[in-house]
């Protein structure tokens, strides 16, 4: 009888550890699955708020900071710069006024075309500067008396905001220059026009006449008579007059030149779009606007 008893405990026993056994078994599975799906649905959570979140989203698909492209360095500079400066100098055909002066008066003397071709050449690079003014006045020969004429007759056309852009200029205390390679004799009316002292602050090619007016051939040794006339202009400019700090805006490939001495080129293309000049800008703007706002943020 006692071995029976012994025996029934025994197997008692043995059928309680499988029972523990068991449940022990699923007890863990059960909190494996429910620490799985917890986990699950914070991770799901997380990446809906993340998705929900657009400063997030744009943090994370910004361009990092050491992969912010040279063009947006410069340009930022090229603003600073701007704003920053002590004097501007501009351009003037298809800068300061909406056309190229040289052909107007290529046009009004009946050599339109083949003038027109050695200044697109010159413009975009194509063409040793020197070389088209020189190929462009013997193509015309224009008379001082022919000049004036067209000038009375077809005034030059400023560009659009090119007045306010001026004046804010003056206001801020910045110097501005008229640097260009047309001609002095078309240029320094414009320059009375935007208040700009004439005898001093214009750099541009002088064209020599006879004592009857006739043409003679043009001043050699103006910096603005040859390529990379500009950055010696420019650098004239600082020296002379002491300024540490000169920008310089327009249109054309010997402008892009000008920098250095120049801290900074801004293109323009609000008058004709040169790719290989755009390419070169440290800043391209299509209005005086663009410019002008600059100013005015500060």
């Amino acid at each position: 009888r006692q071995s029976v008893s012994f025996t029934s405990w025994f197997l008692l026993l043995v059928v309680v550890t499988r029972s523990s056994n068991i449940i022990m078994f699923a007890t863990t599975r059960v909190a494996s699955a429910f620490v799985l799906r917890q986990t699950t649905t914070r991770h799901h959570q997380t990446a809906s708020s993340f998705l929900r979140c657009p400063s997030i989203v744009a943090t994370s698909c910004r361009t990092p900071r050491y992969m912010t492209t040279s063009t947006s360095t410069s340009e930022m500079d090229a603003r600073k710069a701007f704003r920053e400066c002590d004097a501007v100098c501009f351009d003037v055909d298809s800068t300061v006024i909406s056309e190229e002066g040289i052909d107007v008066l290529a046009d009004y003397l009946g050599k339109g075309q083949e003038v027109a071709a050695l200044t697109k050449a010159a413009m975009e690079g194509g063409m040793k500067f020197q070389d088209a003014l020189k190929a462009r006045l013997e193509l015309m020969e224009p008379s001082e008396e022919q000049i004036l004429s067209l000038l009375e007759q077809h005034p030059p056309p400023l560009t659009p905001g090119m007045d306010s852009l001026v004046k804010t200029l003056h206001a801020k205390n910045k110097t501005v220059y008229l640097v260009s390679g047309g001609f002095r004799i078309m240029i320094e009316p414009i320059a009375t026009l935007l208040g700009i002292p004439p005898k001093t602050h214009v750099f541009a090619n002088h064209i020599l006449f006879n004592d009857k007016g006739i043409y003679a051939g043009f001043d050699d040794t103006e910096p603005t008579s040859r390529d990379m006339g500009k950055p010696k202009a420019v650098q004239q400019i600082m020296d002379r007059d002491g300024h540490s700090s000169i920008v310089m805006v327009g249109d054309g490939s010997t402008d892009a030149q000008a920098k250095p001495p120049a801290t900074a080129f801004i293109g323009f293309g609000g008058v004709i779009v040169r790719e290989p000049v755009k390419a070169k800008a440290d800043w391209y703007v299509m209005s005086m606007k663009e410019m002008e706002d600059e100013l005015l943020s500060i």
